[in-house]
């Protein structure tokens, strides 16, 4: 009699500009993800879970086929493949191509472009044929749209009248004496499901549980532990001065004139804290860093 065939999660990971910040967050979600150069199939410490490196740009029509169960990429490129899948959550975080990109339209300086209805019947080059049109139609607009193969903020005036392009600071947009004249889109990364795998029990639970690891890193990304030791007749200013992200622990001591607290806080806001901890009567004050936090 042979043997039962595991289950396997196939998953994508997105090849290219987030590849990277991927990897780092698998690891503090507490995955080993070994990525070679010669191979589009990393390793993962979980046997059940198959790895492929695909491009952003690729990954919803991938998922949609069924050929990978889940993945990441931005909400731009599954608007641009129009793909059918199951947005799972926002995976947004301060790291590098992890935080909101606009999709703008741009113009040369001196244009006389001003507003979306001003392309009607002008150029557009584009990299995003499909966000593109959804955008001109949305504003009731007919215009040329070409597909760019790079180099897209160089083509106005001469090439295009206009262009709709990728932006997370405009830095390369002022370099080419651009101005942007509207947003088509905001966009973040994603993790993405095949429908038909989102609704099979096995796949479903085993999606929702390596989401809470990676949420729960994305949480801790800018936060910190906090512990601080507080004699009892300081605790209500001390309580006063830490701020309401949740309730503290608070645990009694071998002195029975003290209790020990324990919370999380922002780590922006460390230096600001610290001074006035002290001040109110914390002492022993601990700072440590935190992987994840689940909610």
């Amino acid at each position: 009699m042979s043997a039962k065939k595991k289950p396997i999660l196939k998953l994508g990971l997105p090849k290219g500009s987030l590849q990277e910040t991927t990897q780092k967050l698998f690891g503090l979600a507490g995955f080993k993800l070994r990525i070679t150069s010669r191979s589009y199939y990393p390793e993962i410490n979980d046997p059940e879970i198959e790895c492929m490196l695909i491009r952003a740009q690729e990954m919803a029509r991938y998922v949609e086929q069924g050929i990978l169960d889940v993945g990441i990429t931005g909400v731009d490129w599954t608007i641009e493949n129009r793909a059918k899948v199951t947005e799972v959550a926002d995976l947004r975080a301060p790291w590098p191509n992890y935080g909101p990109v606009r999709w703008v339209v741009a113009v040369k300086e001196g244009s006389k472009i001003k507003r979306p209805k001003d392309l009607a019947g002008k150029r557009i080059a584009t990299e995003v044929m499909n966000l593109t049109k959804r955008y001109l139609k949305q504003h009731g607009v007919k215009a040329d749209v070409e597909f760019s193969w790079g180099a897209t903020e160089v083509k106005p005036p001469v090439l295009a009248d206009a262009i709709v392009d990728v932006t997370e600071t405009g830095s390369s947009l002022r370099a080419n004496n651009l101005r942007v004249i509207d947003t088509v889109l905001e966009s973040t990364p994603r993790f993405i499901a095949n429908r038909d795998a989102y609704t099979d029990d096995w796949k479903r639970k085993k999606i929702d549980r390596i989401l809470m690891l990676l949420l729960g890193a994305i949480r801790a990304v800018d936060r910190v532990g906090l512990m601080l030791n507080v004699p009892k007749d300081s605790l209500d200013s001390v309580l006063a001065v830490l701020p309401a992200l949740g309730t503290p622990t608070i645990s009694h001591l071998a002195d029975p004139d003290w209790v020990a607290i324990n919370t999380v806080i922002e780590e922006a806001i460390v230096t600001e804290l610290f001074p006035k901890l002290s001040e109110a009567g914390a002492r022993g004050i601990v700072e440590y860093p935190l992987n994840k936090i689940i909610e």
